[in-house]
């Protein structure tokens, strides 16, 4: 009797250890199976659960010899190791607060991503003419020119051309032909701008002058001239408009506009604000106590 007692406790604590090695077993196996597996998959390094992978350093040093491939890719482990494990430990001493503006982040962000995405895809983007025209004549002072501007014609040709009295009377009468001849001939500098309008800080960055000398010369003439040690500098204004008057509409137009999309781009995520709530309530989405 005690002999069989003694087999059936024995037979216990064997299949006991067979279990506990099977599951040990087991454990390495699985083990082995997952290094092999994140081996495979490129990991290069770990760092706190995080991976670094071999295609990322391999990115790094294309074309670089041996040498500089592993001084660049130690460079971006030990950086990169550092970064995780500075973030995990503040992570760890963080408090609510931080974990609050962390997720007020985050939520903004998702919010103003799909605020745009609105606005690109759904909103009107053209502003009509007869609005432009609205503002423009409604708000005169909201326009008004902080420097002067001009259409007209630029040439510069050096001090020893020939013929720059010609080149002035030509520019005066803008006689195009004589103009453009001439300066493909002679000029160093050459360019027509009766499209589009220049600032005088446009000018600034062409002629040889100082603000406050170019504004008085286009308050008193329609043909400005200055000159340095090697250049003739000839500005014919072809239109102006003074520093202190009211911009031309096609000038202003662009900020009326911009004006205008941002009053409508309010106007419009603010309805769709509403449609998202008034849609939750019908769906009882939000449940009041």
């Amino acid at each position: 009797m005690y002999i069989c007692k003694f087999f059936r406790t024995f037979a216990a604590v064997m299949r006991n250890k067979l279990i506990i090695v099977l599951a040990l077993a087991g454990f390495l196996f699985s083990g082995c199976q997952a290094l092999e597996k994140k081996q495979q998959s490129g990991a290069a390094v770990e760092v706190n659960g995080q991976y670094l992978y071999r295609s990322t350093l391999d990115s790094l040093t294309v074309g670089l010899g041996a040498e500089d491939s592993l001084r660049v890719a130690q460079q971006y482990i030990s950086q990169w190791a550092k970064d995780i494990l500075l973030y995990d430990n503040a992570k760890a001493q963080s408090d609510d607060e931080i974990e609050r503006l962390v997720s007020d982040y985050r939520r903004a962000l998702y919010v103003h991503a799909y605020e745009e995405y609105l606005v690109e895809r759904y909103m009107p983007k053209a502003v009509s003419d007869s609005t432009v025209q609205d503002i423009y004549d409604r708000m005169p002072d909201r326009f008004r020119l902080d420097e002067s501007i001009v259409k007209g014609i630029l040439v510069v040709v050096p001090n020893d051309a020939p013929n720059i009295k010609k080149l002035r009377g030509w520019m005066a009468e803008q006689e195009m032909d004589a103009i453009e001849k001439y300066a493909y001939q002679n000029a160093s500098g050459y360019e027509l701008f009766g499209d589009k309008w220049l600032t005088t800080t446009d000018l600034l960055s062409q002629m040889p002058v100082e603000r406050a000398e170019i504004e008085a010369k286009l308050k008193a003439k329609d043909q400005v001239e200055v000159t340095d040690s090697l250049n003739t500098y000839i500005l014919q204004v072809v239109d102006k408009h003074l520093r202190g008057g009211q911009m031309p509409i096609d000038y202003a137009r662009p900020q009326i506009e911009k004006m205008v999309l941002l009053s409508r781009q309010a106007e419009f995520l603010q309805k769709e604000r509403e449609r998202l709530y008034n849609e939750a309530i019908q769906k009882h989405k939000i449940i009041f106590y």
